[in-house]
């Protein structure tokens, strides 16, 4: 099963992925979600509501449809809540981890170790062993031998620390790619609620050229199109161009101020993701 893992292989291939966040916390959705057609599907741990049951529930929805592929969020990545966050979202079945707030390549070097399984040749890996639903219950022949190369490990830049050991981190070994948080990272430079601001577009533009030019994947989130199509132009691999919050923010709304034109309630801007 050596790298059977398509989002990997797409990356590495320099081929656009084009994702949806999940905030949704719910299988009903998901799997409507998942038969749009998008490339990867966000489930987040980090901020939405879900636990290890409903990111199970999840990934059970969109297994039928393996076009769309899931990525998990995990909570938090450092130290041994990071390491005990990954063994779990890995033993349930994700191939593919975002890793929120990495601010240096030594977090990222933990990071690698935590998602890969100790080898003869390379003792480092921190993965516990256990027969879960990722080896079919023990089913798989050689899991435990082979899984590592499945798994890829996208981290999560968005502090001026991580900016500035953004090479480093994105030449970890181990790491796949590198994800600007566009909210977390306007709001560190002093834009909080404002990734439009033209200095914090300047910064993740140049987040970008810099990430791209170490060779590694880059990735970001933004529901405005401009800004997506201007990002992959930049040479982001993995861009996701929708939350489905917003989405249902928008159409509810929407659908409701076409028969209630005296309506009060505001539309939220997506501009806080």
């Amino acid at each position: 099963m050596r790298n059977n893992n398509p989002f990997k292989q797409a990356l590495a291939n320099k081929q656009a992925q084009i994702g949806l966040w999940l905030s949704l916390a719910n299988a009903y959705t998901s799997e409507i979600c998942a038969e749009a057609g998008f490339d990867w599907l966000l489930l987040d741990g980090e901020h939405a509501p879900n636990d290890l049951r409903s990111m199970l529930a999840q990934l059970q929805a969109i297994a039928p449809f393996p076009a769309s592929h899931p990525i998990g969020r995990i909570p938090l990545g450092h130290g041994e809540a990071g390491v005990a966050n990954i063994k779990q979202y890995l033993d349930l079945g994700f191939q593919t981890l975002l890793v929120p707030m990495v601010d240096t390549p030594e977090q990222a070097q933990q990071l690698v170790r935590a998602t890969r399984y100790p080898q003869a040749d390379d003792k480092s890996g921190l993965r516990g062993m256990a027969g879960t639903r990722a080896s079919r219950w023990g089913r798989t022949p050689n899991y435990a031998r082979e899984a590592n190369d499945s798994i890829c490990l996208l981290v999560q830049v968005e502090t001026q620390s991580g900016l500035d050991h953004l090479e480093a981190i994105a030449n970890t070994p181990g790491v796949d790619g590198v994800f600007i948080g566009p909210a977390d990272l306007s709001a560190a430079i002093g834009h909080p609620g404002n990734p439009s601001h033209p200095e914090a577009q300047a910064t993740i533009d140049e987040a970008i050229r810099r990430i791209v030019k170490t060779g590694k994947a880059a990735g970001i989130l933004t529901s405005d199109e401009t800004l997506a199509r201007h990002y992959l132009a930049l040479g982001a691999t993995f861009v996701a161009v929708g939350l489905d919050i917003n989405i249902l923010v928008r159409q509810s709304s929407a659908l409701a101020k076409l028969y209630k034109t005296d309506l009060k309630v505001a539309t939220p801007t997506d501009k806080t993701y």
